[in-house]
């Protein structure tokens, strides 16, 4: 019931914010055309409150629901981050949806949240796919693969 609730809270801010109206986050992301700044507040907005949020869960071994908290503890920035970054950054240019208004969206049967989403499911599916395989060459040679080195919580989930 508590993950129905703060999904109903955060559908509506997206949609009282304008993060769910792609012509919005298209002004916000043209600082070269007619650029609207707007959307730089609620950002500001969600970037104070998560790190305060992210503050007070590091204090913390388990939320207020009881449940373990488990944060990211890698710090590296490595060629798998700098590319999915990059993807992302490029959908949501393209686009002007990121994964939280494009559920809204579908939601409201919106036609581009639908070839949003299915894109979106089509990049997760084949991520798991190639991480699969990066997972078998682990086993295969003891090799990760990953040029940081680091293992993420997954791959820890997955090898055991």
């Amino acid at each position: 019931m508590t993950a129905l609730l703060s999904g109903l809270i955060f559908g509506l801010g997206l949609i009282l914010a304008g993060m769910a109206n792609p012509a919005k986050v298209l002004a916000f992301l043209d600082i070269a055309g007619p650029w609207d700044p707007s959307l730089s507040l609620v950002m500001g907005g969600a970037v104070a409150i998560a790190s305060l949020a992210f503050a007070l869960a590091r204090r913390r071994n388990r939320s207020y629901l009881g449940l373990t908290i488990n944060l990211p503890t890698s710090q590296v920035i490595d060629k798998r981050l700098l590319l999915g970054s990059l993807a992302f950054g490029i959908g949501w240019g393209m686009a002007g949806i990121c994964p939280g208004p494009a559920l809204v969206l579908l939601g409201i049967s919106h036609a581009k949240a639908v070839v949003f989403v299915g894109s979106m499911l089509l990049g997760m599916g084949i991520f798991e796919v190639l991480q699969k395989n990066r997972l078998g060459d682990f086993h295969r040679t003891g090799k990760t693969g990953n040029s940081g080195g680091a293992s993420t919580q997954q791959d820890s989930r997955k090898e055991s």
